[in-house]
């Protein structure tokens, strides 16, 4: 529940979810934020005269719902405070028993508008990372400038409806796995964090992370990134310094945050341990790092690569579900399989009546009915055309039952190749 009230009475606890006048026009860097410090409320008293808090996300105006005085970092943007602190903790609570509340997106295109938009924005993402490994690998600045600039492309895609991206994600080339890989962690981080609730502000942040968090990899030897055999310890050694040849970079590079860099730092650290560069574990891997190491290792275990083939998306969550807590955050993989939904874009599926389909698109609401489009009869002849059904609203012939997914079928099951089928805007 929104409430409107004076700025001198704010107090600590507080979700602050709207000003008095365009966030623009004020230093805050988060488009909603709880308030951790007296500083806030008195730069806050700077710019408003009032604000509109979320009771549901903080404290009310109740004088027993007041805090004590704490000196947590504020998420706004001082000389002596550069960094926005993301907390775990906050973004996880959103998930747990009692804490669950609407969640801040909901679609505003179908995927038939947004897949044509969404390609562009692929084709000016894939050309801006070409650009960023080539500038790398000659010594030459990151040009910070178009990197947020089609982040930002994506992330206002993805926040009118994700499946587009993820649709064209499906699209893997292993000859161009380096560059194309951190184009769909970007995307599927980006989808992960609307999924966690995050901000628009957030979700900038995280992307420009996951979309340079394996820029490290400029360092290394082609030879051995791309070696088919097993590789020798000296080899894994070499490979494993693209975390912090990658953080090096990004460290020196202008108009880079470190909750950014958190992501290129993180994402080879395992929630048990056994992970690389540092060795962290547990929650101290933090937000971004978790997000990152979870879609990192999500694509690369889903893609073909010169020494193995990539499962199906319905393995490889089934695979990660099985990690978690030891290798993941158990709450986030969690998540990100709700996120990915039950079944996965791409998953080629059995129906009911015997049919076989292609999931092309999620359903938020109702994830075990997604939209299918429709490849072999029950008597495995083609359609022609493929016919495309949203298993909310599609019954049997006789309208007894809805349709159901009987069964997630192997890629290439009965000649079925998924990417044939998804749309592509072209």
């Amino acid at each position: 529940m929104k409430k409107n009230i004076p700025v001198h009475d704010l107090r600590l606890g507080m979700y602050v979810s709207e000003l008095d006048r365009p966030w623009r026009e004020t230093p805050f860097l988060f488009q909603g934020f709880e308030v951790q410090s007296d500083e806030q409320i008195e730069q806050l008293s700077q710019y408003c005269q009032h604000v509109y808090i979320d009771t549901e996300q903080g404290y009310d105006v109740s004088p027993k719902s007041r805090p004590s005085a704490n000196v947590a970092p504020a998420l706004i943007l001082s000389k002596e405070q550069k960094e926005p602190v993301i907390k775990f903790e906050k973004v996880l609570e959103r998930f747990t028993h009692g804490h669950r509340r609407p969640p801040r997106y909901q679609d505003v295109t179908i995927l038939e508008e947004e897949i044509g938009r969404a390609r562009e924005i692929v084709t000016e993402t894939r050309e801006a990372v070409y650009d960023i490994m080539g500038d790398v690998r000659l010594g030459r600045s990151i040009d910070t400038t178009a990197a947020k600039k089609v982040v930002a492309d994506m992330v206002d895609s993805v926040i009118r409806n994700p499946d587009a991206l993820m649709c064209l994600n499906q699209l893997k080339d292993k000859d161009e796995y380096t560059a194309l890989h951190s184009l769909r962690v970007c995307v599927l981080a980006l989808a992960f964090g609307r999924h966690l609730d995050l901000t628009n502000d957030e979700l900038n942040l995280l992307g420009i992370g996951a979309l340079l968090h394996d820029i490290g990899k400029m360092k290394v030897p082609n030879d051995i990134l791309n070696k088919p055999e097993k590789l020798t310890e000296e080899e894994f050694i070499i490979i494993k310094s693209h975390v912090p040849h990658g953080v090096s970079i990004l460290e020196q590079t202008h108009g880079i945050s470190s909750a950014s860099i958190d992501v290129a730092r993180y994402h080879h650290e395992r929630y048990a341990g056994g992970g690389y560069a540092l060795g962290f574990k547990g929650d101290d891997i933090g937000l971004f790092g978790s997000v990152g190491a979870i879609v990192d290792c999500y694509d690369a275990i889903t893609s073909d690569r010169s020494y193995h083939s990539g499962m199906s998306a319905h393995d490889a969550l089934t695979k990660m579900y099985s990690w978690r807590g030891r290798d993941f955050q158990p709450l986030m993989v969690e998540q990100f399989i709700q996120c990915m939904g039950i079944y996965p874009i791409g998953s080629v599926v059995e129906l009911s009546n015997g049919s076989i389909g292609v999931v092309i698109s999620i359903n938020r609401a109702r994830r075990l009915k997604p939209k299918v489009a429709l490849v072999l009869n029950s008597d495995k002849t083609p359609f022609a055309p493929t016919k495309v059904i949203d298993l909310m609203h599609e019954t049997v012939e006789d309208g007894s039952q809805g349709l159901e997914i009987r069964k997630v079928l192997p890629p290439g099951e009965h000649g079925v190749i998924p990417t044939n089928y998804i749309p592509l805007g072209a």
